[in-house]
This record gives structure tokens, sequence and C-alpha cells, in this order.
């Protein structure tokens, strides 16, 4: 929670996509370079050793590469949009729409994998775009994206 002193972060331009960093660099850096290992290291082999391999062996490895691309391009396209219509969430394949007064506090605790959402049906839900990882670039995100919701959830008695 920011500090009184520290006053209100300047509203970001609507529509505003707020992505994680480290995660996407983790998933596309590493997971490029894994893919390129892999390669390079399966044509090292002399021809005798690769022709060893079964078809169920290799597709088994590919199976799985294929697996594993699945879960990191799912984490991958975590986002969280801020649009003038509400809050699009999107959590590995699954999207979440928001009104803008249905949000009511956004939280990134400390250790906390990522933010998380209190919503007005009493229900929570964490939004997997903001990352706890990321350090002080998610606690900037969370601090706009409260600013944001304070400012578009508004009615004409600010209750």
């Amino acid at each position: 929670m920011p500090a009184a002193s520290e006053g209100r972060p300047p509203l970001v331009p609507l529509p505003h996509t707020f992505r994680p960093l480290g995660a996407r660099v983790a998933v596309f850096g590493f997971g490029g370079m894994l893919v390129l290992v892999t390669v390079v290291i399966w044509w090292a082999f002399p021809p005798a050793i690769r022709a060893k391999f079964t078809p169920f062996q290799i597709g088994t490895v590919l199976f799985l590469g294929l697996g594993f691309a699945a879960l990191g391009w799912g984490v991958a396209r975590s986002r969280v949009e801020a649009r003038r219509q509400g809050l699009r969430l999107v959590n590995g394949y699954r999207v979440h729409d928001y009104e803008w007064s249905e949000v009511l506090a956004i939280t990134l605790k400390p250790g906390s994998p990522w933010a998380v959402m209190d919503l007005s049906d009493g229900t929570s839900i964490g939004a997997v775009g903001i990352q706890g990882s990321d350090g002080p670039r998610a606690v900037r995100q969370v601090r706009q994206l409260r600013a944001l919701v304070e400012e578009n959830s508004r009615t004409e008695r600010d209750d």
C-alpha cells in the first residue's frame, strides 16, 4: 500500500496493457535458448546415434516440448488490459472481463506471486499479468491500476 506522502501516480492513458516482464523474458529468452541447444545437440549426434532413437522416443520428446511451449505461452500471454469499458484479465488461456465498478481493490503483498483483484461479488482473482517477481515495476503497475480503478469507478455521489 503506498504511503499517503507518495501521492497518486499519474494516470496512464486508456487503453493500457500491463504485462509481466520477467516471465516473458524467461519464456521467450530461455525457452528459445533451450530449443536452440536441443536442436544443435541433436544435429551434433553422429547419424548412427540419431538412428537409434525410435519414433516413439522422438514423439515423446516432441510432445513434451509442445506441452512446455503451451504452458510457457499461457504464462507469457497473461496480461491486464485497462480499457474504457473496464478491465480485461487474461490469465493463461482464460479471459475475464470486468466493469470498473466491479473491482474493489488491487493488492500485491510482499512475496505474492502476482497481484490480486477483490471483486464486488465477494470473490478474488489473481492478476497474473502483474507478477510480484517484477519487483518495483509490479508495485508501480499496481499503483497505476489502482488509480485507474479509482478514476473510472467514480459516481456522481463518489460513494
